[in-house]
């Protein structure tokens, strides 16, 4: 997804222009049937000129090299039920054709983004020049009432967010909970981390798991961080989940479907109950793989949770859209809020088609959490960052109740705090940790 500072990529939306394609890499994503009838037969890649097939199946927890997923013809990712596949249109067509096994769709495979924003330009300007106007053209608050101020803030004990989705006064705390965050990868030397349980894995050729860019870090910080700190100030949810930090994005923020496939078959393979994905890419049709991984991962019992997106412009009248993967019906799909439980001014809002909603909302605006060292910590906003909060209280509640898959998904949506927006920007509202 485009920051606001920086200038459109081809096949991106700004302030409601849609390109007219996506970008993409040449190769396809095909999709096989469900386990069923035919679900089991052999693949015919000889037919279809396919050749130097790589199979999931053949590597610990399903976890594909990086560098097997740039030599295949084919990769197959056994658990998903999908595979990508270096041919062209003509040459999927053929397998179609020729193969034993029923194909529901074939996609182009699309590049990703992580869904982040920095606040230390124009989002902290936004700001800081709205409450400016409220000030000058507002009466003075009254006691009682008046001008509405801020639910939340950041203390000295914990973050805005962390006390928003009641994580601070929850009992629960993710122990025995695998949670994967599929992103740019992990600070491994962070010291707030030390003597915690992360297995990390890279899906980006030429790249190991540390994370070069910030962003998953971030991410991991808020879902999993830890209880106490050195500074004192809470800022993780989760803060005794088992960690599994699957770099997907590159050093420079993106990702193909490939390695964003492969990162969610090594999840599911390996338990993990949440997997948090705040990334994408603006399409406004759901992804056919992502439709298909989401179904798949729910059956095993893993609930994939991904960054609406961040390309509304509110103030200049452009509500955004829902976009890829999150726009998955299998997906849930977040939405930020701010301090105030509004909804953040870059916050993409549902659209019409079955697919496209928001499903619920997190703390986005100014979240405070880990960063690589030597920094340690970074505040920064996005949809990206309400994500790894509803991924940090999903991994309370499948703690606290034993579910899995949709009755997780249901518990969520059933115990978030109902807030005054529209549910086409927050869904069914703020979620909440259990006591």
């Amino acid at each position: 997804m485009i920051d606001p500072q920086e200038p459109p990529e081809p096949g991106r939306v700004r302030h409601g222009a849609v390109e007219p394609t996506a970008r993409t890499t040449g190769r396809q994503i095909v999709v096989f049937a469900d386990a069923g009838e035919g679900a089991e037969a052999p693949v015919d890649w000889g037919r279809a000129g396919v050749h130097r097939i790589a199979d999931s199946r053949d590597f610990a927890d399903g976890g594909v090299p990086p560098e097997t997923l740039r030599e295949a013809g084919a990769t197959v990712f056994a658990a998903l039920g999908i595979a990508v596949v270096a041919a062209g249109p003509d040459q999927v067509g053929a397998l179609r054709a020729a193969s034993a096994r029923p194909v529901l769709s074939v996609s182009p495979e699309l590049v990703h983004r992580v869904l982040g924003n920095d606040v230390g330009g124009y989002a902290r300007g936004y700001r800081d020049g709205v409450s400016d106007l409220a000030g000058r053209l507002l009466p003075p608050a009254a006691p009682g009432g008046g001008v509405p101020t801020a639910r939340f803030a950041d203390t000295p004990y914990a973050t805005w967010g962390v006390q928003a989705v009641r994580a601070d006064a929850s009992s629960r705390s993710g122990r025995g909970v695998r949670v994967a965050v599929l992103d740019t990868g992990f600070d491994l030397t962070h010291p707030d981390f030390a003597g915690r349980a992360v297995t990390a894995r890279s899906f980006v050729t030429g790249e190991d798991a540390q994370d070069g860019h910030g962003h998953g870090t971030h991410c991991i910080g808020t879902a999993c961080g830890p209880r106490t700190p050195p500074d004192g100030q809470r800022y993780g949810i989760a803060h005794e989940a088992e960690v599994y930090a699957g770099k997907v994005l590159g050093t420079d923020g993106s990702g193909t479907d490939a390695g964003i496939l492969a990162g969610m078959n090594w999840a599911v393979t390996s338990g993990c109950p949440v997997i948090s994905m705040s990334l994408g890419a603006d399409v406004v049709e759901a992804h056919p793989p992502y439709s298909a991984a989401g179904r798949r991962a729910l059956q095993r019992g893993s609930l994939v949770i991904a960054a609406a997106g961040n390309n509304a412009d509110r103030p200049a009248g452009n509500d955004g859209f829902v976009g890829a993967p999150a726009n998955s019906v299998e997906i849930m799909a977040v939405g930020a809020v701010d301090q105030g439980c509004e909804t953040a001014y870059f916050s993409a809002r549902s659209l019409p088609a079955r697919g496209g909603q928001v499903d619920v909302a997190g703390p986005g605006w100014e979240v405070r959490s880990a960063w690589p060292m030597p920094a340690r910590y970074n505040t920064i906003s996005g949809t990206s960052m309400a994500t790894p909060h509803v991924a940090g209280v999903a991994a309370l509640w499948a703690e606290a109740t034993g579910l899995r898959g949709l009755e997780l998904w249901a518990t969520l949506c059933q115990e978030s705090e109902r807030l005054l927006q529209p549910s086409a920007d927050v869904g069914s509202g703020l979620v909440v940790a259990p006591r």
